[in-house]
């Protein structure tokens, strides 16, 4: 009879290493606290560098759960130390006796609205990036009519020690660029504004990316910080920046300003780690036993993680840690235990 291992999170990094743990002769039991799987993944429309449906990723994956007990529109009630034991109690009343608990609690995105001088859900035409991918998905949304001007805003709630996120998101420049050519090809006639601190397009592929979307559409990239925005009577927004390669102010009227939100701690970050008496990082995430060297082990003996939990990630090296943290639980479940 195989082992099973519980895994608290149903996103990308929850459902790879679930099947990584099921390939390698375990059950694990998918604890998702949201109706369906997926995570952030289910309201995205296209993925970086090369603009692939999130979809035609994500339903794989959703589709492989042969062997693996899942659980949706469930939580984690308490968590418990018996010996070497962890005793797992669900909302939905089942319980599992486990010695090894993934957690991939992931991320939330930073609430916009934090940021008052930008006006999220004071003006209809400020916007998250997590909205301008579910209107790519939808195709509704009143406040996408008569788009000439779009404005991108970046680092909204990263890099910023006001907003209590000091960590930069890693994805949110390359997302204002996809998403940037995305609205282009939908208003090619519009006018496109990027503005950004620093642009960090570490990843494969991004430079290109961004070297596109200045060749191909046009985009232009504005080195400076939004400072405010307004209304007028028409619902047309005046935005304020200060160009800092040139040193001038700016105030661009527009029709539409999306702010791109960076990764924050899961709200069940905090609860969990006290459950599990595990230490939290100053930015609020999960603290692994060595970034470098141990990046999905906690300090607690049978805790593991994997991917956002600790930290910003992409979901390439979210997929990759979530496969290492499924090797990491084999090679402890493996281990002879002390007695």
């Amino acid at each position: 009879m195989s082992q099973n291992v519980v895994v608290i999170g149903g996103g990308p990094a929850g459902l790879e290493a679930s099947r990584s743990l099921r390939d390698l002769g375990y059950t694990p039991i998918l604890i998702e606290k949201e109706p369906v799987l997926g995570g952030h993944l289910t309201r995205w429309d296209r993925l970086f560098p090369d603009g692939v449906e999130a979809r035609s990723f994500l339903d794989p994956m959703v589709a492989d759960l042969d062997g693996i007990k899942y659980f949706t529109d469930t939580e984690v009630s308490s968590i418990n130390r018996l010996k070497d034991t962890w005793v797992v109690k669900l909302s939905n009343g089942l319980s599992a006796q486990v010695r090894a608990i993934l957690l991939t609690t992931g991320f939330d995105l930073f609430k916009a609205e934090k940021k008052e001088e930008y006006g999220y859900g004071i003006y209809e035409r400020v916007i998250t990036n997590a909205d301008l991918e579910d209107w790519f998905k939808s195709g509704a949304g009143p406040q996408f009519d008569n788009v000439n001007v779009i404005g991108f805003v970046h680092c909204v709630g990263s890099r910023d020690e006001k907003a209590g996120n000091r960590q930069c998101s890693k994805v949110c420049c390359v997302t204002a660029v996809k998403q940037a050519c995305e609205i282009k090809e939908k208003f090619p006639e519009a006018t496109v504004y990027c503005f950004y601190m620093d642009l960090r397009m570490f990843g494969r592929r991004y430079e290109d990316l961004y070297l596109k979307a200045q060749k191909d559409y046009g985009i232009r990239f504005v080195r400076g910080r939004v400072s405010e925005v307004s209304e007028d009577l028409d619902g047309h927004l005046f935005v304020k920046a200060e160009d800092t390669l040139f040193g001038k102010p700016m105030k661009i009227k527009m029709d539409m300003l999306v702010l791109m939100a960076g990764m924050a701690p899961s709200a069940s970050t905090q609860p969990l780690a006290r459950m599990v008496n595990i230490q939290t990082g100053e930015d609020g995430f999960f603290l692994p036993q060595s970034i470098i060297g141990k990046p999905c082990t906690s300090s607690r003996e049978g805790i593991f993680f994997a991917g956002a939990a600790t930290g910003p990630k992409t979901l390439p090296e979210t997929l990759s840690e979530a496969a290492s943290a499924a090797l990491a639980i084999d090679r402890f479940l493996k281990t002879p235990q002390k007695r």
